[in-house]
């Protein structure tokens, strides 16, 4: 258990000098992780060093190393090369793992997608392929992603070599699997444009009631939180879909986050939103009981998969190319940091692997056991920048905009936090 004092001295003014792995689990969160990139993480010792600190990062997930095309990329043929990059690094840190994933249209052999199959046949390759991979990995996984982007943008079942062969059955039959390979890890079902509480939404819901129905094991749903600057939903909005599936009796996590600049170079102001879409991406999980933790799909913008996918767009991450982190990391720890003063710990039955706080940053000041009320504060200074619904303006050391946006007024939360609502 984290004592009022505790916090008290884990968050004392210079917030922005803890670390958001240890801010996330002092605010009720079992984790802040990342996606860690293979080809990088022994090319880039600036990179590595960020990564391995388990202050700022406590779990981590392979970006492409456990997925079928790297662990199965011919019948029979085992390779765990790559997924074991990242696995070996968390060991080594003390950092949680989350697994990547087993069933998924993308990122599969071509044997696989245009084998032809009937029904028992490829039973047969998947079950052979979740019980080897997560057979590797048995005991190591707070979770695997068991199905992935089954959805498509239209809120349609996704076409793909299991949909053909199974229709929906295989949703059940995934889960199924997955809990005899491994029947202590958490099970997920993982997807993209979750958030916008559309069509694609409402075929989750349905996807998990099928899973469900069956009788078959599911224990989580994935936010994967691939956003754009300023089209991303509210605080509010968010906390609203996420409950849709807590209500299901999951659990939700975002799972790759990013939010992206749709074109660069970003102005301030844009730079300024960004850190509030991830302020508020943030914020709606610590508002969600069962919301477990969030996850960036990488950290820094010098290595980031957006820009090849998505060409004139990117800076979707937290640090720079440079390595200095941006609006978002502070909007982030601020978010984190407000929450930790009155969040309940993680008790000692949570996973021990997640509830790890590892650093308390020293402070010279006095700082009591209750925060202040919230108070009313000052709408002048900032320039003539005006701060969002949510965003942080002010507070010890903050630099940016002080005036809110009509109607909301600036809100004193404590010392080193004030928000606009």
């Amino acid at each position: 258990m984290h004592s009022k004092a505790f916090l008290a001295a884990l968050l004392a003014p210079a917030t922005v000098s803890a670390q958001l792995n240890d801010l996330a689990v002092a605010a009720g969160l079992k984790y802040f992780g990342t996606a860690l990139g293979e080809g990088t993480i022994n090319s880039d010792s600036q990179y590595a060093a960020i990564l391995n600190d388990k202050r700022e990062f406590g779990q981590l997930v392979p970006e492409n190393g456990q997925k079928w095309d790297s662990t199965e990329p011919s019948r029979g043929q085992f390779n765990y090369n790559q997924g074991d990059i990242t696995a070996n690094q968390a060991k080594r840190n003390g950092q949680g793992l989350r697994c990547h994933t087993m069933v998924w249209y993308s990122q599969l052999p071509n044997w696989v997608s245009s084998g032809s199959w009937t029904k028992a046949t490829l039973t047969s390759v998947m079950e052979t392929h979740i019980n080897n991979v997560m057979g590797h990995y048995k005991g190591q996984c707070y979770a695997w992603d068991v199905v992935n982007e089954a959805i498509s943008d239209d809120g349609q079942w996704r076409n793909s070599v299991f949909l053909r062969t199974f229709s929906t059955d295989y949703l059940p039959l995934s889960f199924n699997l997955a809990k005899k390979a491994d029947p202590n890890t958490k099970l997920y079902y993982n997807d993209y444009n979750l958030e916008y509480n559309q069509a694609k939404t409402d075929r989750a819901v349905e996807l998990v009631k099928i899973v469900q129905a069956a009788g078959a094991p599911i224990d989580g749903v994935g936010f994967q939180g691939h956003l754009i600057v300023g089209s991303t939903p509210s605080r509010a909005n968010l906390a609203t879909t996420l409950k849709r599936f807590t209500a299901l009796g999951v659990e939700v996590a975002y799972t790759e986050l990013d939010i992206r600049h749709a074109s660069l170079p970003a102005s301030s102001s844009a730079q300024v939103t960004q850190g509030n879409d991830f302020a508020n991406v943030v914020g709606s999980c610590v508002d969600v009981a069962g919301c477990v933790g969030v996850t960036v799909w990488g950290f820094t913008d010098k290595h980031s998969w957006v820009p090849g996918t998505f060409p004139g767009e990117g800076d979707a991450l937290i640090y720079d190319s440079n390595y200095r982190k941006k609006a978002a990391w502070t909007s982030i720890s601020s978010v984190l940091a407000a929450a930790a003063t009155g969040a309940p710990p993680q008790s000692s039955s949570s996973s021990s692997t997640f509830v790890t706080v590892t650093a308390r940053p020293t402070s010279t000041t006095t700082t009591t056991n209750t925060p202040p009320p919230a108070t009313s504060t000052s709408s002048g200074g900032g320039g003539g920048a005006e701060q969002t619904r949510w965003g942080q303006c002010g507070g010890n050391g903050w630099a940016g905009p002080t005036r809110c946006q009509s109607p909301w007024t600036c809100q004193k939360q404590n010392d080193w936090y004030s928000q606009c609502l």
